[in-house]
């Protein structure tokens, strides 16, 4: 027979299977039934999926409820950045903008505390990711995400952007202070 002519009048589902073969086929047919039970498990006793809600909004709405919260909770400034830090009482609604290429504005959060934290973007899609708790979402102009936080260790927490939103994005870094209760 050659590469030319057709092959042999067999059909390939007739044929006999091999025992390495039906070995194979077991075994991934047994992993996807573990991974399909595994995926909505993980999801409801995993406990890394944060519960979050999203809301239709504008830039000027938001930048107007984000501004109201600095002018009430700021705390002090930071001077490399000349950016405030804002300390929310607990329980709080607590928001925070994502523009080219700042997250504004800081955060400082007591441990063992929830927040609902209300984050938006005025301009491009980034991604709000919260080192190192592995904190992950996608922030989208035009809609506010609202995430309940809970910080579980004290210590400066890094805020980063991990989606690509341009020239700059390897600057756009913010923070969220986690401090003892009380201090």
């Amino acid at each position: 027979m050659t590469s030319i002519q057709p092959p042999a009048a067999t059909i390939w589902w007739k044929q006999p299977l091999d025992r390495v073969e039906g070995t194979w086929i077991a075994l991934a047919l047994v992993w996807s039934l573990i991974m399909f039970i595994m995926m909505p498990l993980w999801h409801v006793y995993g406990k890394q999926n944060l519960s979050n809600e999203a809301y239709r909004t504008t830039p000027e709405a938001f930048i107007a409820k984000t501004q109201a919260m600095v002018d009430q909770y700021t705390v002090r400034t930071e001077t490399n950045q000349n950016m405030p830090v804002v300390r929310p009482p607990p329980g709080s609604d607590v928001y925070l903008i994502g523009r080219l290429w700042q997250w504004w504005p800081l955060l400082e959060f007591e441990k063992g505390q929830t927040y609902r934290l209300h984050i938006s973007s005025m301009d491009w899609q980034h991604g709000f990711s919260v080192q190192p708790v592995n904190i992950n979402a996608q922030i989208v102009p035009g809609y506010e995400m609202v995430l309940t936080v809970t910080p579980d260790t004290s210590g400066d927490q890094t805020i980063i952007c991990n989606e690509y939103c341009g020239i700059g994005h390897h600057n756009m870094v913010g923070k969220i202070y986690v401090t003892e209760g009380g201090s």
